[in-house]
């Protein structure tokens, strides 16, 4: 019998470990947790500080609105929990969030996030301890935990055996490439909406062709740039004509060149 795998660990530097770890031990993450199959573990910065209003924060140097983390509750956190490497920021000036990094990161046996807060994180404490940055995306927010959050949740999905269905995880959307086709369930006929056809007939093979059209469509409406990076293929052609949805999609499909 072979060994089981080891689980991912994920460790979490925050001044609010209670939002983390009541996030990760629900519903999905928290099975994975129980079953030995995801680490997640919250590490509270306020724990290593040495005065009795346990500070974290100070003004900055030079002036200016807001206060920044100070090195040494953070320094001190990182170095008694020796967590997995690498050590990812939580910041805007990051590598963008998205499914590939995930991919990489449930793959990569552990890691950890240093959730900033406030104006921000000692640039010292950026350089000597970081190993990168992470962003969620173009907008602010208070802090770094949202972010842990949308991290641990898109990378542990992704840990063998986390998904109670194998193919889950490869249909979704943005792992082919493209958005995931819509979804019906009971009743067949809901307020006058009907369930497709197609997807009532017990025609497997069909209805698999269906859905990639549909996924095909829905990005070109959706999501056209992600088409513009991905040519149709000539399976993709031959689905969207099967539909009569070829001509609809090529419209959709703006011009690579607009996209450099």
């Amino acid at each position: 019998m072979s060994e089981p795998a080891e689980a991912l660990r994920i460790d979490v530097f925050t001044i609010f470990p209670e939002i983390v770890e009541g996030f990760a031990s629900q519903s999905l993450l928290g099975k994975a947790r129980e079953r030995g199959l995801l680490d997640v573990r919250t590490r509270d910065l306020r724990a290593h500080t040495t005065d009795v209003h346990r500070t974290v924060d100070d003004a900055p140097f030079g002036g200016g609105a807001g206060m920044v983390l100070m090195p040494d509750p953070l320094v001190t956190a990182i170095e008694a929990a020796d967590p997995p490497r690498p050590l990812f920021l939580l910041g805007p000036g990051g590598r963008r969030f998205d499914q590939e990094t995930a991919r990489e990161l449930s793959a990569s046996g552990g890691f950890s996030l240093l959730c900033g807060r406030y104006e921000g994180v000692d640039q010292r404490v950026v350089d000597g301890w970081c190993d990168g940055e992470l962003s969620i995306g173009d907008y602010v927010l208070a802090g770094g935990e949202v972010a842990a959050m949308v991290v641990i949740e898109a990378v542990g999905r992704l840990v063998p055996g986390v998904m109670g269905n194998a193919e889950s995880s490869t249909e979704e959307s943005f792992s082919s490439g493209l958005l995931e086709y819509p979804q019906y369930t009971r009743p067949a006929d809901f307020r006058g909406r009907e369930v497709p056809e197609v997807l009532r007939s017990g025609d497997h093979g069909r209805i698999a062709r269906w859905r990639h059209a549909q996924s095909l469509v829905r990005t070109a409406v959706s999501r056209p740039d992600m088409l513009a990076a991905r040519p149709l293929t000539p399976e993709d052609e031959s689905v969207l004509g099967e539909f009569h949805l070829l001509a609809q999609v090529r419209t959709l499909i703006p011009d690579p060149d607009t996209h450099r």
